[in-house]
Parts: C-alpha cells; sequence; structure tokens
C-alpha cells in the first residue's frame, strides 16, 4: 500500500460551507461556524488520518471585498493559501449562475497552475436537475480536474470527495504526527468558541466588529479546573451595551454558552470571565490587528 500526503486549500465566497465541510471530515469542531458571512477570520489547519494517507487541509476565510484592513488580512490570507500546496478546493454552493465571487475565484484558481477539484455544496437543497446544470456548467472549465456534489451539513458526498483528493496527492510519510488534528492552540481555539457564541448571540450589525482577546489561561495547581480571562473587543459604546445587554443578561448567556463547550473541549471544568472593552476602529489599526492575531 502506498501512503500519501499532502496540502488541501479549501476556498469559496464567505457562507459557502467550508467550515462545515472541514468540520464533518475531521470529526470534531475545528472550525467555528455560525450563519454570518465572513465567521472564519483565520487559516485553519487541520489533518485528516487513515490508514493511507493525511490529507492536511487549510480552511481559509471567505473571499469577499474587504472594507478595512482585517478585511484585507483576511482576503490576502486565503489567496495566499492557494500557493505550495498540492489540491485547491474550489467550493460554490447550489446557485444556478456563476456570481461575481464566484467568477473572482474562478479567475484566481485558474491561474494558480494547482489541481482544483469543484465542490458543489448544498445539493440537498435543489432538484437532480438543477444539480445537472451546475455540474455542467463548472465541468466546461478545463482546469477543473473533477466535479462533486456534497451536503457538507450532511456529510454526503464527502466520501468521495476524499478519494478525489487522494487521487491528486503525492506519495509520502505524514507531515504531522497522526494522532493530530489542527495546529491551532488551546488559547486560540478557546477564543474562537467565544467568538462563535458572539455571533450566534448578536444582531447583524455588531459581530463583524468584534474580537476576542485571551489575557489569562491558568490550570489551578490541583488542576481539576482552569481559570481563562477573556476580554471581548467592540468598536462603540452602544454596541459594549448590546453585547452586555439588559442587566448583563446577553453577556451572562454567552458566558454560558462558552463556558460549557470550552469545558467539552478541553475535559476540564472551566472558570470563565469575560469582559468587554471599547477599542474604537480597531479593524483598521495595524498595532490591535497584531495584538488580536490578526498578522498581515
Amino acid at each position: 500500500m502506498t501512503f500519501k500526503s499532502g496540502f488541501v486549500t479549501i476556498i469559496g465566497r464567505p457562507n459557502v460551507g467550508k467550515s462545515t465541510l472541514l468540520n464533518g471530515i475531521i470529526g470534531e469542531k475545528i472550525a467555528i461556524m455560525s450563519d454570518k458571512p465572513q465567521t472564519t477570520r483565520h487559516k485553519i489547519t487541520a489533518m485528516y488520518n487513515d490508514e493511507d494517507s493525511q490529507i492536511i487541509f487549510v480552511d481559509t476565510p471567505g473571499i469577499h471585498k474587504p472594507k478595512n484592513k482585517l478585511g484585507d488580512i483576511m482576503v490576502n490570507s486565503a489567496i495566499s493559501a492557494m500557493k505550495d500546496v498540492d489540491v485547491v478546493i474550489l467550493m460554490v454552493d447550489e446557485s444556478l449562475k456563476i456570481g461575481p465571487g464566484d467568477q473572482y475565484l474562478i479567475d484566481l484558481v485558474k491561474t494558480s497552475k494547482t489541481k482544483v477539484i469543484l465542490a458543489i455544496n448544498k445539493t440537498d437543497l435543489i432538484t437532480p436537475e438543477a444539480f445537472k446544470t451546475i455540474y455542467d456548467t463548472y465541468c466546461a472549465f478545463d482546469f477543473v480536474i473533477d466535479v462533486i456534489g456534497l451536503s457538507a451539513i450532511n456529510q454526503k458526498g464527502v466520501d468521495a470527495l476524499i478519494a478525489s483528493i487522494k487521487e491528486s496527492l503525492p506519495a509520502g510519510p505524514p507531515y504531522y504526527p497522526t494522532d493530530t488534528m489542527t495546529d491551532q492552540t488551546e488559547r486560540t481555539i478557546v477564543s474562537e468558541i467565544i467568538r462563535e457564541k458572539l455571533l450566534r448571540y448578536l444582531d447583524e450589525e455588531v459581530p463583524h466588529g468584534v474580537a476576542v482577546e485571551i489575557q489569562s489561561f491558568k490550570q489551578r495547581p490541583n488542576k481539576d479546573i482552569i481559570d481563562i480571562e477573556a476580554n471581548i473587543i467592540c468598536e462603540k459604546n452602544s454596541h459594549k451595551g448590546i453585547i452586555i445587554g439588559k442587566n448583563g443578561r446577553k453577556l451572562k448567556g454567552i458566558g454560558k454558552s462558552a463556558r460549557e463547550e470550552i469545558e467539552r473541549f478541553l475535559r476540564t471544568k472551566v472558570n470563565l470571565q469575560l469582559w468587554v472593552k471599547v477599542r474604537e476602529g480597531w479593524r483598521d489599526h495595524t498595532g490591535l490587528l497584531k495584538n488580536y492575531g490578526y498578522k498581515e
């Protein structure tokens, strides 16, 4: 049996289902999810391991038209993730027409000189006839080596996608220990869990202006509890009031939901303390962006 290993980048427009796909493939929640666009802000590396392969997946922020420095960093991160990989998965949804965002991505991958697999997600939402229309459209592109239909949320088509990826990977040993699932630190995953709860609890306007900064992450001497302190960064005093809510109820709900998921992730009790700080214009402030983990 020939062992194969390699790097695969997943790219697509915001909210197309990249993180749902990644989590389903790995079998663990590696990337946070919400129904808000631009949920993913960082490149996220996760490892799929089986008896004859190791596939290192790189999930990327959705490519969109940037409105600030944070947006620039996110888009540049996604574009740079296409370099030096073995396969690019271009993920689209059930839209029957190729929109401007899709066309921009098509033009990007066409010039990348990397093997491209086209993944049509959300096939559970369309008829077989509609799927065939989309399938035929993308099969016409000569740079696409395969087209796979998916329902990432239902895990349909994932095995076919993995099989297609393996065909395009070179022979070689694993790059990471085979029991490794991600290169993200516990602190990073915890901050993302908190941000996911903010995305789910908050209205449309606020989430894009929110960051999470872990101030303290300490295990108690008896090792039965971890104390975590985190700052929730927002851009306006009015947003701070929304996050905290009447009598602090909104923040308490966010904290409770985040703590429960963090405890499942860390497999231990957690004492989580959240503080809300206002930093006007942080999404356009190079120094603050760097402090919050967003590097150009």
